[in-house]
C-alpha cells in the first residue's frame, strides 16, 4: 500500500528547477558571509583569534564560503561541496556557537545545523539537471 501523499518524479522539469532553487537558497547565506568577511578582514579575524581559531585561517573561511557557494551555484562537484559545507557548517556550530545560554548563540548553532542538513540532502540528490556536474557527468 503506497502512503506517500506527495509523489514527484526525480527526473521532472519540476524537480531539477527545484534542486536549482534549492542550491541557491542554501547558499545566499555563505556567499553574503564570505563577502562581508572580506569588506571586514580585519574585525573577522580578531574574533577568530579570540574565539581560539587562528585568523590566519580566515582567507580558506572565504574560500569555502564564496568558493562553495559559486560552486554550488553552479552545480560543480555538488556532492562533494555540499557534504564539504556540511562539515564546515557543523565545525562553525561547535567552535563559534556553542555558548547555548545565550539566546542568539543557541539559534544561530541550531540554525547552522539545520543548514547541514539541508546540505547533506544536497549531497545525496546531487546538482540536478541544471548544473555542470549532469552536463560533463551526463547524470
Amino acid at each position: 500500500m503506497k502512503t506517500e501523499i506527495l509523489t514527484i518524479n526525480p527526473n521532472s522539469s519540476f524537480s531539477a528547477l527545484t534542486n536549482l532553487v534549492a542550491r541557491i537558497l542554501l547558499i545566499i547565506l555563505f556567499f553574503l558571509a564570505g563577502t562581508s568577511k572580506i569588506s571586514g578582514y580585519e574585525a573577522t579575524a580578531g574574533w577568530m583569534d579570540a574565539m581560539g581559531v587562528p585568523g590566519s585561517l580566515l582567507p580558506l573561511v572565504i574560500l569555502a564560503e564564496i568558493g562553495g557557494a559559486l560552486a554550488l551555484l553552479v552545480g560543480f562537484q555538488t556532492r562533494l561541496v555540499a557534504l564539504l559545507l556540511a562539515l564546515f557548517t557543523l565545525a562553525s556550530a561547535f567552535i563559534f556557537h556553542i555558548n547555548l545560554a545565550d539566546q542568539t548563540q543557541f539559534l544561530m548553532f541550531f540554525k547552522n545545523l539545520s543548514i547541514s542538513g539541508g546540505f547533506l540532502a544536497l549531497m545525496l540528490l546531487g546538482g540536478g539537471k541544471f548544473s555542470l556536474d549532469a552536463k560533463f557527468n551526463k547524470v
